[in-house]
C-alpha cells in the first residue's frame, strides 16, 4: 500500500475543460489553476465578477439530484464529480474558475479531471498535510437508508445500492489509502433510466444529459454500449461519496458505510460531523519512513502520488 503523501499538494499547471452542464445544459468553460498551501478548493464564478465560494459544508446548497455550492445567493452546481477526483488524486488546494453556474459534466466520470491532472503533474507544497481523523462513530438513518463513519486507519469506503432492475443490488468496498481511485473509481460513470427522463426533463433536470456522458439505462440494461465495470453503478455512487465527503475540507481518516444514500444523505452526514467537534481531530499524515530524512522537492518537481492503471 502506497504511502499518502505528507505535505499538502496542488497540480503543476493550470487545465481547462468544457462542455455542457449534466442539469442546466448550459455551455460552461472551466479552469482549474494551482492554489496557494492552505487554500483548500475554491470555485469562482468569473461572469460574476470573480465571486467565490470555498468548497465547504457551510455552503452546501439543497441538494437532490446533485450537490451544489451557495453564498450570498450565488450558485455552484454539480460539484461532486471534481471533488472526487481532487480528493482521489491528493489535490489539496486549487482554484475552480467557471463561466456558468454548472461544472461541465464531460464523459460522466471523474476519469477525464484524473487524466487531465496526471498529464499536468502534481506539485508537493511546503505545509504538512492534515486529514480529519474520525475518533467517534456519526450516522445517519432515513427509513431503509443509512449512512455512517467509523474509526479507522486510512480511507475505506463500503457501498451497498439497491435500485430498480436492471440495475437491483450492488455492493463495493473501496480502500482509498491503497491509491486505487483513477483506476477503480474515477471511470465509472453516472446513470439513468430512460423511463424517466421527460419526467426529470419537465422538472428542470437533465438537460445537458445524453448517452455520451450517462449510462441510459433500458429494461434490458444499457443502451449505450458495455459498462466499464460490471458493478459500475455503486462505484459510481462511491465517486459520488468522496466528492460529497471532500466538503468536510479535509481527506478523511476513518472507515465510511453506505446503504441506498445519495447527495442529500452524504453532505447531511458531513453537517453532522463538523457539528460535533468530538468526533474528529485534524492530525498530521505522518511522514514515511524512507522520506524521513530527505530533503523536500523543489517547486514544480513532484509528480503525481495516487496512478492510474493504464493511464
Amino acid at each position: 500500500m502506497a504511502q499518502l503523501a505528507h505535505m499538502e499538494q496542488t497540480i503543476a499547471a493550470p487545465l481547462e475543460f468544457s462542455g455542457v452542464g449534466l442539469h442546466s445544459g448550459a455551455p460552461v468553460t472551466m479552469r482549474l489553476l494551482p492554489a496557494p498551501a492552505g487554500s483548500g478548493i475554491v470555485f469562482r464564478r468569473t461572469d460574476l465578477d470573480n465571486f467565490e465560494i470555498a468548497a465547504t459544508g457551510r455552503n452546501v446548497a439543497k441538494v437532490s439530484y446533485a450537490t451544489s455550492l451557495m453564498r450570498q445567493g450565488v450558485l455552484i452546481s454539480t460539484t461532486e464529480h471534481l471533488l472526487s477526483a481532487l480528493i482521489g488524486m491528493g489535490i489539496d488546494n486549487a482554484i475552480v474558475e467557471l463561466d456558468n453556474l454548472e461544472l461541465p459534466i464531460l464523459d460522466g466520470s471523474a476519469l477525464p479531471y484524473v487524466e487531465a491532472i496526471h498529464r499536468a503533474g502534481i506539485r508537493e507544497q511546503r505545509r504538512r498535510r492534515e486529514v480529519l481523523r474520525i475518533l467517534q462513530p456519526i450516522e445517519v438513518h432515513e427509513g431503509e437508508k443509512f449512512i455512517g463513519v467509523y474509526p479507522g486507519s486510512g480511507y475505506r469506503i463500503e457501498y451497498t445500492i439497491d435500485f430498480p432492475a436492471p440495475i437491483g443490488q450492488q455492493k463495493t468496498c473501496v480502500d482509498l489509502a491503497a491509491e486505487m481511485y483513477g483506476a477503480r473509481i474515477a471511470p465509472a460513470r453516472t446513470f439513468g433510466y430512460k423511463a424517466d427522463e421527460s419526467k426529470l426533463r419537465d422538472m428542470g433536470l437533465i438537460r445537458g444529459a445524453g448517452p455520451e456522458n450517462a449510462i441510459v439505462l433500458g429494461k434490458n440494461g444499457p443502451e449505450n454500449g458495455p459498462l466499464r465495470f460490471p458493478d459500475e453503478y455503486v462505484r459510481h455512487k462511491v465517486l459520488d461519496l468522496v466528492g460529497d465527503l471532500a466538503l468536510a475540507g479535509r481527506r478523511l481518516e476513518g472507515h465510511v458505510v453506505a446503504m441506498r444514500a445519495g447527495h442529500a444523505m452524504h453532505t447531511a452526514l458531513v453537517a453532522r460531523l463538523l457539528k460535533d467537534r468530538s468526533a474528529w481531530e485534524l492530525a498530521h499524515v505522518p511522514v514515511a519512513p524512507a522520506a524521513a530524512n530527505e530533503t523536500e522537492p523543489a517547486a514544480g518537481s513532484g509528480l503525481a502520488h495516487a496512478t492510474m492503471a493504464g493511464a
